[in-house]
Order: C-alpha cells, then structure tokens, then sequence
C-alpha cells in the first residue's frame, strides 16, 4: 500500500504544499511562488518539478506515493477539470490529465475551498463526523459542503458557494459577485467593518471604536469582548444573518456539524455562540442538533483536503 500523499494548495501568489503519510500525518510542508505568467502555463510544470525534487531529497520511491491532491482557486468538476481560475490566468484545464502526465501520479482536484472543508473533516474541527459544513469568515465568506465524506460540487462546480446567499433585499451597496445583499456582505471581515461603520454612523454613542483611525474586523471584535454596546450590536446583527443563512442551508444538507474558520473566526466562541443563538431559533426542528465548531487546521486545511481527495476517491 502506498505510504505517501503530496497536498497541493494552489493559490494567486503561493503554491502550499505538504508531503503526507496517508495515515493524515503531515511530514513536512513548503510554500513556491505562483507563476502566472503567460496565462499560468507554467504553473504544473513548477508543482511537478517541486514534488519530483522533493521525493529525491528524501529518497522516496514513486511507487511507495498514492498520488496528488490538488486544490484551485475555481470551480472543479469530476476531481479533474478546472473550469475557470482567473487569479491563475486559466481557462478550462484538466489539472488533472495534465499534472498526471508530467508526474506519472494519479492527480485528483477540488476548488480551495471545498478541500479546506474536506481537510477540517478529516483532521480538524469537523473529525469524527462525515456531513459537514464549512464556512470561512475571511474577506469574504467561502464554503464547503461535505456529505456522506464527498464534496458537493453541484453541476457546475459551483456548490458550497455559501457566501453568495441572498439574506437582505434592501442592501444598497454592490457584493464582490456583482449583486446586493449577499451573506458575504455582513459575515465577513470587510463585511463587519462596513456593518460597524454604519452603527456608529446612525448615532453618537460612545464607542472605543471611535478612537481607531482604521477599524478592522479584529477591533470590532475585540471591542465586543470588552463589552462595547455598538460592538455588540454589530457582533448580535452579524451572528443574526450568518445563524438564518446557516439555518436555511440545515434544511437542504441536515449537516452533523457547522465548522467555523477564517480569520474573522479567531475571536472565539463569541462569534459561534451567537451564530448557534440564532440558528437554533430559525432552522428546521430535526436540525436544531447540529454541532457547531471551530476550524483547527488554519491555512493548512486545503493541504489536509487534498491528500484526502486521494483517500476517498472512488
């Protein structure tokens, strides 16, 4: 049985990667520079050339390796096929076919996000269970839909795009998708600063928000922690939206677990405890058990979901 795994990250401006044993331990890990040059078309060259030197600098047989998982920024369906990464400069390309047969592995793909999601099953926040959901609190909102221990991609590639949810049709402000009023919009941490500079514009409370030149989403947090009534407020309105969007997804997918991640999620349980309010309040009765948890794999979710890929395929 083949020993090792190689997790491949593939992002705008870094390439994560990881050598596994398929046990889920993670031997060591790198990073190399994205190439996007010339519409990307180096990009699996360098992947191949960096895992080629790797196994030689550890002396490691092809035979002994099970393949590479490979995470993209962009819809992937059937495990191979990008359909479009614009920070890569891609088109449609069989990541696949064509990383295959320039490492002689067997190659399997997903979107950066849904691997995330497949890594945080794994070995993360959602261990143990085989329905779940992920979402990322970070510039924006991604996801990450997992049944029955597979990825939902949908017919398009595009399943799991939680953050484009339509949760308030009075939004006036245009979303990153080019729509408004997206879950993306208030769950965030663009979206929280926007919801907090709009709180201490509608009236003149005292806030220790007030002193900071550039509020960031990290602020607002803390201020809520330290008992700021607008904070609060901000911190109440955004656990509203994200608990009725997640409670509506629970009518759809029945997950065992919502798993929390993102740079927006490090505050803790103040942001999950008010999300949870919320949820339980709003969703289906059969789905009120769902747990709900926080990511522990951090940035290196993607990788964990990629060598995972090998594991379950089929």
């Amino acid at each position: 049985m083949e020993k090792y795994g190689f997790g491949v990250d593939i992002g705008g401006t870094s390439i994560k990667m990881s050598l596994f044993e398929m046990t889920g331990k993670m031997l060591e890990k790198w990073e190399i520079p994205t190439n996007t040059a010339n519409q990307g078309s180096a990009i699996l060259d360098d992947v191949a050339d960096a895992i080629a030197k790797k196994l030689s600098d550890k002396n490691i047989s092809n035979t002994d390796v099970a393949g590479i998982g490979v995470g993209v920024p962009g819809p992937v369906i059937e495990d191979t096929v990008v359909i479009r990464c614009v920070n890569l400069g891609w088109g449609r390309v069989d990541v696949a076919k064509v990383l295959g047969e320039k490492t002689g592995f067997k190659v399997r793909v997903g979107n950066d996000a849904n691997v995330a999601a497949l890594g945080e099953m794994w070995q993360g926040g959602g261990k143990g269970y085989q329905d779940v959901v992920m979402v990322t609190l970070g510039t924006g909102v991604g996801g990450g839909i997992i049944q029955n221990g597979k990825i939902v991609t949908g017919s398009h590639g595009a399943g799991g795009e939680i953050g484009h949810i339509f949760v308030d049709e009075t939004e006036e402000e245009t979303c990153g998708c080019g729509k408004r009023g997206c879950l993306e919009q208030y769950g965030s941490a663009t979206g929280v600063v926007r919801l907090a500079k709009r709180a201490l514009a509608k009236d003149d409370r005292k806030s220790s928000m007030r002193e900071i030149q550039k509020l960031s989403a990290k602020n607002v947090l803390d201020a809520a922690k330290a008992g700021d009534d607008v904070a609060l407020e901000v911190v109440e309105q955004m656990g509203k939206i994200l608990g009725t969007g997640l409670a509506n997804i629970a009518c759809v997918v029945d997950p065992q677990v919502f798993v929390i991640g993102g740079g927006v999620s490090k505050a803790g349980t103040i942001i999950t405890d008010v999300i949870q309010k919320y949820y339980e309040s709003r969703t289906f009765s059969s789905c009120k058990e769902a747990k709900f948890s926080l990511a522990m794999l951090g940035n290196d979710a993607g990788v964990y979901g990629c060598v995972y890929l090998l594991l379950s395929d089929g």
